[in-house]
């Protein structure tokens, strides 16, 4: 077993759900105070209670936010060993709300499910099932010392930003969500890869990072959409937490620049909906050199109103720019980056109502040469797919261009709908919730998701009468009871749902009939277990409209387990273009079997258990992904030989 001190940190930067079962044997996370009488943890400023939190002095207030976080965190891992967090307040850089990473890392101990991988300090003492470096602590966090937090536990944070959600956010990196290879040269920290780099997967060589050279990792940490997680729990968790539809940045006309554009959305600002906005491109102009930053007053105000707004980057504020195209009538903004790559546009400003996203500097250019023809443009969430995913539905990590120290490659992207935990900016949507990143520990080891892995699919789907929500699972010789709960947010409060239940094998659907039109329903699945234990996972929602007509679904394989081969089936509702796929374990697609459009009604596809170039598939387990306009759905079997 070799340990390795490290400094490794990972920054959130202030720019601004599968439910897990809960582990019988939660860790304990102590919070260190490693700050000076009279700072930080210890500053005896009066203030009064807020939002849950009890404290009378600054001090305690924040100390517990910091106990409160830890306990979240360590009612989630399971693990025997003490998790020893040191934190501090300190004047951080401008933006920077906090930092975090493991004081040490491990690799080739007793327990480790991967040789010759670094794995931080707190999760290879889970594994290991006793602490590798006793006389040292696990994490090291620091946070923002001068910026204003809301230090309530109640998500009413207001125009503030909410401790919670970035301590949070910390102890996930410290915890595990942050590789220790470097983005900018490619190398590995002392020769050898990180569990993280085992499911970081590159769309362009479909290789994960633990394969790729250290060149091809450095392309890889800049390739914007390219970057994703291959790991199974998160890729099967996805649909339950992300938003169906891909927000898009399209191009129209002219032909010689249509097409979509790779972009990122505003901190601030509404979210891509379908319906979107569409219109002609107008390119701010101030009268000031230089004049398209819209950092002074506009010349060509009354040019904007209706159409989308274009503007470089210069030095004035994101939301600066923004204020004044929305003033001028503008429908949305478009903020080009004044270097390689595509900028996200940062900043807080509840009152503005329209779209801002940023672009590439290239794709800026190419949009202003043909302005003088007109450039009509639409900005809208393409019903395909997951928000924030790849087209394989891998949830997407952040890798923008050029390379962010701190924050490239070991956050989420900002393109998750809704916002995550783990990307690098808090939003004021986030509060207690860890979202996908307990799938992402789930992934490297952390956290055991039993009754999960027997899920073979779980739908919900908006009928004439009401909602349909089935399941199916592939397994159910230890489940003694299951029940099925409905909230209209995702956060509950949940209540059972009644009504008559049809099964058919393993598959078993219901009716919810008792649904208000133009409602969104979130439902999950809650099952004993024949040993006592109780798991609760989910989510999948629906939105109940008048004069809905029945919807895609995939049906299960048949047979399952497949002996060499199997039969995928599914019904579409509308002449359309539709995808299936058998993707692996690992998220990477084995072979694609439909890839065109069909007529309305049932289809199926034979798998002959081969892979595209005609070899065939290890035996193991298998996913069919259907991807149409009315999203994405999954279903799993097994492939034996």
């Amino acid at each position: 077993m070799i340990t390795f001190r490290t400094r490794l940190i990972a920054a959130l930067v202030s720019v601004g759900s599968l439910v897990c079962a809960l582990p019988s044997h939660a860790a304990t996370i102590v919070i260190v105070n490693t700050d000076g009488a009279g700072e930080g943890f210890n500053d005896p400023t009066p203030v009064a209670p807020v939002g849950g939190n009890p404290g009378v002095t600054l001090g305690q207030q924040r100390l517990n936010v910091f106990q409160h976080a830890a306990g979240i965190w360590g009612a989630m891992l399971p693990s025997a060993v003490t998790i020893n967090v040191q934190a501090a307040f300190n004047p951080l850089a401008a933006g920077v709300l906090g930092s975090a990473g493991p004081i040490t890392v491990s690799r080739d101990f007793a327990g480790a499910n991967f040789p010759a991988t670094w794995y931080h300090a707190a999760l290879a003492n889970r594994l290991n099932g006793s602490d590798l470096d006793p006389a040292t602590n696990d994490i090291n966090t620091q946070f923002s010392s001068n910026f204003a937090f809301y230090y309530g536990y109640d998500g009413l944070e207001g125009s503030l930003v909410e401790l919670l959600p970035v301590v949070l956010h910390e102890l996930g990196h410290g915890l595990g969500f942050s590789t220790t290879t470097s983005g900018s040269t490619g190398n590995y920290l002392a020769a050898f890869p990180s569990v993280f780099d085992r499911f970081l997967y590159d769309n362009v060589t479909g290789m994960v990072w633990a394969d790729l050279t250290p060149a091809q990792r450095i392309a890889s940490a800049i390739s914007f959409d390219k970057l994703a997680w291959s790991g199974p729990s998160a890729f099967l968790a996805a649909p339950g937490y992300l938003a169906a539809g891909r927000p898009e940045v399209r191009v129209l006309t002219p032909p010689v620049i249509a097409g979509s554009k790779p972009w990122a959305q505003a901190a601030f600002g509404p979210a891509l909906t379908p319906a979107g906005v569409t219109g002609s491109v107008v390119l701010m102009q101030d009268g000031v050199a230089p004049i398209n930053d819209g950092c002074e007053a506009l010349v060509n105000a009354a040019a904007l109103a209706g159409n989308i707004a274009m503007v470089d980057r210069g030095i004035c504020t994101f939301v600066s720019k923004a204020q004044a195209a929305q003033a001028a009538g503008a429908i949305a903004l478009v903020i080009v980056n004044n270097v390689a790559g595509v900028i996200v546009p940062g900043g807080v400003d509840p009152t503005i109502t329209i779209p801002v996203v940023g672009i590439s500097l290239a794709d800026g250019n190419a949009i202003k040469a043909q302005l003088g023809g007109g450039v009509t443009m639409r900005l809208h969430v393409d019903p395909v797919g997951l928000a924030g995913t790849d087209g394989a539905g891998r949830p997407r990590m952040y890798a923008p261009n050029p390379f962010q120290g701190g924050s490239s490659v070991s956050h989420f992207d900002v393109s998750m709908t809704p916002n995550a935990l783990m990307e690098p900016a808090i939003n004021n949507s986030l509060s207690s919730g860890v979202d996908l990143t307990i799938n992402v520990f789930a992934d490297i080891g952390w956290v055991d998701l039993p009754v999960a892995t027997r899920l073979a699919m779980f739908v919900a789907e908006d009928r004439t009468e009401g909602i349909e929500v089935a399941w199916e699972f592939s397994d159910v010789s230890d489940i003694r009871t299951l029940s099925l709960e409905r909230a209209t947010a995702q956060v509950g409060p949940w209540e059972p749902v009644s009504g008559d239940y049809t099964t058919d094998g393993n598959r078993t659907a219901t009716l919810d009939r008792s649904v208000v039109t133009n409602q969104t329903y979130f439902y999950r699945l809650r099952v004993t277990e024949r040993d006592g234990r109780v798991e609760t996972f989910g989510l999948v929602a629906a939105r109940h409209t008048a004069g809905s007509v029945r919807s895609t679904q995939l049906l299960a394989a048949s047979p399952n387990p497949a002996p060499k081969a199997t039969t995928l089936a599914f019904r579409i509702s509308r002449p359309e273009f539709v995808r299936l796929a058998v993707v692996d374990a690992a998220g990477r697609t084995v072979r694609t079997l439909n890839n065109g459009m069909l007529a309305v009604g049932e289809h199926a596809r034979f798998w002959d258990g081969a892979d595209e170039g005609g070899q065939a598939a290890p035996a193991g387990l298998y996913f069919a992904v259907l991807v149409t306009s009315e999203g994405r759905q999954t279903s799993r079997f097994a492939l034996v030989r």
